[in-house]
């Protein structure tokens, strides 16, 4: 039987992943749906409600709209739920308040440190989101591991959404590495079916962002409590 190849990437999920997922976002989902309400308190819960979080407790329902949707499967369901905001007007206010949020994100652990010995293993790193490459970016800066990444992709990056292999895809054109070589980690099921699809050689589940070990074990060749137990998996 042939030995399958060793590890030479990882492509990173950003929230719930990289990021506190409740830190950083509970309170922008709520501007979000604040603002697709268009001040009616009542309409923002069920807009809330819709996207996949509790009105009263903020809790995220694995694999709904806020957890692995990206900015437009939020716009289109906020807009069939009652929104009366204009579409692609709500899909770039949503954008922004995304961005803007990435200034105060909170991390899950130190990346840049993370990120460094990763690096000094030779392998090649990215970032592949649901949330636009702006916000990414931003992100990626404010931590300081923006220079060890080879590779940001969001939703509008042209790789297409996940849960296809596109951002994967792209990631390996980037790095020329082969699929089989990446290691895809992420807190949902988007992030693994979407290793699964382009055939990505290990698909990493992290228990740190919105999705369960229920939830996460069917698409998953590992389960880990966050990112800080990864290079242990690599090693």
């Amino acid at each position: 039987m042939s030995r399958q190849p060793a590890i030479a990437g990882i492509l990173f999920d950003k929230d719930g992943t990289l990021l506190d997922f409740d830190a950083s976002w509970g309170p922008v989902n709520r501007q979000v749906a604040d603002f697709a309400a268009d001040g009616d308190a009542d309409l923002a819960g069920s807009l809330l409600h819709i996207c996949g979080m509790d009105p009263v407790t903020g809790a995220i329902r694995p694999d709904s709209m806020f957890a692995a949707g990206n900015t437009r499967d939020i716009a289109e369901a906020m807009s069939a739920g009652g929104s009366p905001i204009v579409l692609e007007e709500l899909v770039a206010r949503i954008d922004d308040f995304f961005a803007e949020a990435a200034k105060s994100s909170v991390a899950i652990t130190q990346l840049l440190p993370l990120f460094e010995r990763l690096a000094a293993r030779g392998l090649r790193l990215g970032i592949a989101s649901s949330d636009n490459e702006r916000s990414i970016r931003i992100t990626a800066e404010r931590f300081g591991i923006l220079p060890f990444l080879d590779y940001v992709a969001g939703y509008d990056s042209g790789h297409g959404p996940k849960p296809e292999a596109g951002m994967v895809l792209g990631f390996c054109r980037s790095t020329g590495l082969n699929p089989e070589q990446v290691a895809v980690v992420g807190d949902n099921n988007h992030d693994l079916l979407m290793g699964k699809a382009a055939g990505a050689g290990l698909k990493v589940g992290v228990l740190s962002g919105t999705g369960t070990r229920d939830t996460l074990e069917m698409h998953s060749d590992v389960i880990l409590a966050d990112i800080t137990e990864l290079e242990a998996v690599l090693s």
